[in-house]
């Protein structure tokens, strides 16, 4: 599988990372972390020497619960860090972790290559129209329409007990593909959204049955590291879910994700290697 990125052309043949870069204040793993532009910048060059082929900078934090900041507090959050990132490692490939059109916009003109919505279009109405004028990568996330709203994003409206999430996800993903294609928007990766509006049980229904989405003609990313999935099966914290998560990318790899979104690059790239070599022996 191949996007065209930035005049690019990604081939997918190998599975790629996306290191997180949160310049946030309440992220449930690293909120807060990254305050100044040496934090960040030493961050980045991390991700980038263990082997992360994007970052994916954001500056609203997205679990359960957190408030939303204002669009111009978002995008004073998020424009510096760009702008010291690509002056530094000019040739990083950032994705903007947003639901907003206007932040999107405004990071693209930065210098950002790919938009990561975790709305799936829900939470900007412009969001498509955007695509249609920039014409770049777009990571498309199912989410439960009652999981969010304009404020923040609930954990107590879920996908009923009784609906395959498999089902409710393809579905989702075929009618907002259709849509996208309207507006000539050809380069999509699937973001099955784990915890975003699923039961426990969904989401490890999702983990086996990765292999049923897409379509088989779509990339699909997944984002798991160090969530609250791994936490409540484990009863552990998110600090102590690193080897979890290493174990939840592995499964994913064997049933043919292509790009894992992550806290810890070095691990998955190990991930990545122990697969690519089980698969060809």
């Amino acid at each position: 599988m191949i996007i065209n990125c930035a005049g690019s052309l990604l081939c997918f043949n190998k599975p790629k990372i996306m290191g997180i870069v949160n310049v946030t204040p309440d992220s449930f793993y690293d909120g807060g972390k990254l305050n100044s532009e040496s934090k960040i910048l030493q961050h980045v060059e991390s991700l980038l020497n263990e082997g992360s082929d994007f970052i994916d900078i954001g500056g609203c934090s997205t679990r359960p619960g957190a408030k939303f900041p204002t669009e111009k507090e978002e995008i004073k959050r998020i424009i510096s860090p760009i702008r010291s990132i690509l002056k530094t490692f000019p040739n990083t490939r950032i994705s903007i972790d947003t639901f907003r059109s206007k932040v999107a916009e405004i990071a693209v003109k930065e210098g950002v290559v790919m938009i990561n919505d975790i709305s799936g279009g829900m939470l900007d109405k412009n969001m498509f129209f955007l695509l249609k004028k920039l014409k770049i990568p777009y990571i498309l996330t199912h989410m439960h329409h009652h999981h969010i709203n304009r404020k923040k994003i609930s954990n107590s409206e879920k996908i009923k007990k009784n609906i395959n999430p498999i089902i409710e996800i393809n579905h989702f993903f075929s009618k907002k593909i259709y849509y996208l294609k309207q507006y000539g928007i050809n380069d999509l990766i699937l973001d099955p959204g784990f915890c975003f509006g699923k039961t426990l049980e969904q989401n490890f229904q999702l983990l086996k049955h990765l292999s049923l989405l897409g379509f088989e003609d779509h990339l699909i990313l997944i984002g798991v590291s160090r969530k609250s999935m791994i936490q409540n099966i484990l009863k552990i914290s998110s600090k102590e879910s690193l080897n979890a998560t290493s174990i939840i990318h592995t499964l994913s790899l064997l049933k043919g994700v292509k790009l894992l979104r992550v806290h810890d690059v070095k691990e998955a790239v190990e991930c990545i290697k122990l697969v690519q070599y089980y698969e060809e022996i």
